[in-house]
């Protein structure tokens, strides 16, 4: 049968036949409400459902010339991870800190966040687990989360596919503004550790895992658990004891490099300035066990790990030398293990024949030498 007659009998088109399930996201909405209202303070006006969230910004009359960043992320194909265990409560704070963290660089105070999740198919609980991982994340860096959006997207991504990205506005004074104007010849260069692979390099380890045949319920002695458990492991958030570093003139703090996508060294050397290097010693420091068995069962030439992966360190401190002491105490005292791994020098040259990593992600600044071997 053909033409108005055919069309006549054909089943009318509906959203919801189209694969876009409303009532499906207003439930997700109903379960995430009460994880979204507990990031809220008196400065987020109205509540989850609004067309826009509203900060009351009033706070910022008390500085003198507030200086407002904003940064964004996502938390790249960690996600499949998730997606494969069926474990989808920790994907929230990966997110949080790879979009807050890189505000805390600049010495921001984070202010408030949005997120945006993708999906082929609105799970209402999938998705409810997602945003309450983002919001418990919210509420540990002191960050309110005033909106976001969940977007269904059928024939683009399958039924249990989704991604998740977000941003976050904080404010730092001018005057108290971090970063490469600060650095001098002699600072020290503090490393933080990093709780694992956090959310960077995952599609050279799901490779390595896929190439070698390893399940994600395989139990590796090394790392004491089962392999998806470790490639799960939530990113460390920095926020808080960053910027109490930050805050306290004890600890000379000068700038702070949040290492993820190109390694350590590369951004490392985005917060020095021309002139200046720094040179980190690997002997200062033994990465986890992860990161030694993505290397050896992917044959990974050391230098693309280091390319790609944070090597057990997730963020660096360049901090005056007499504020050494009282920056390893406050991070002793907040629970984040801490350690000199090296210091800045005058630069050897404005090339790379030293060895140096310069010019990373564009910009034209100082450069950053790994010396040594680790630690066996």
């Amino acid at each position: 049968m053909s033409g108005a007659a055919g069309q006549d009998a054909a089943p009318p088109t509906t959203y919801a036949a189209a694969g876009v399930d409303v009532e499906a996201g207003d439930r997700a909405v109903a379960l995430m409400r009460a994880a979204v209202a507990a990031t809220h303070g008196p400065q987020v006006l109205g509540g989850i459902g609004g067309f826009a969230g509203l900060y009351d910004a009033s706070r910022l009359l008390g500085l003198r010339r507030p200086l407002l960043a904003t940064s964004t992320d996502g938390v790249g194909t960690k996600v499949a991870i998730a997606r494969a265990m069926d474990e989808h409560g920790t994907i929230g704070q990966d997110l949080v800190a790879m979009v807050v963290d890189d505000l805390v660089v600049c010495g921001a105070e984070p202010l408030f966040m949005t997120d945006y999740v993708a999906c082929g198919r609105v799970v209402p609980e999938r998705i409810a687990a997602v945003v309450a991982g983002i919001a418990r994340a919210c509420t540990e860096v002191g960050a309110a989360l005033v909106g976001g959006e969940t977007a269904e997207h059928p024939g683009l991504l399958g039924p249990d596919e989704y991604d998740v990205a977000g941003a976050a506005t904080g404010v730092v004074e001018a005057d108290d503004l971090l970063g490469p104007d600060r650095v001098r010849d002699g600072d020290a260069v503090v490393a933080l550790a990093s709780s694992g692979l956090h959310s960077n390099g995952y599609s050279l380890v799901r490779r390595v895992v896929a190439d070698a045949g390893w399940s994600l319920e395989r139990h590796v002695p090394e790392l004491g658990r089962a392999l998806g458990e470790e490639l799960l492991e939530p990113t460390r958030l920095y926020a808080r004891p960053c910027l109490a570093l930050a805050r306290d003139p004890r600890c000379g703090v000068r700038a702070f490099s949040h290492v993820t996508g190109g390694g350590l060294a590369a951004n490392l050397a985005r917060v020095l300035p021309p002139g200046l290097d720094a040179e980190v010693d690997r002997a200062t420091w033994t990465p986890p066990p992860v990161f030694s068995l993505v290397r050896d069962l992917g044959r990974v030439p050391p230098e693309d790990v280091e390319r790609t992966l944070n090597q057990g360190v997730g963020m660096v401190a360049v901090v005056a030398p007499d504020g050494v002491d009282a920056v390893l105490r406050s991070l002793s005292a907040a629970g984040v293990p801490a350690w000199v791994a090296g210091r800045v020098t005058a630069s050897r040259s404005t090339g790379s024949p030293d060895g140096a990593v310069r010019g990373a992600k564009g910009v034209d600044g100082g450069g950053v030498r790994l010396v040594g071997t680790h630690p066996a």
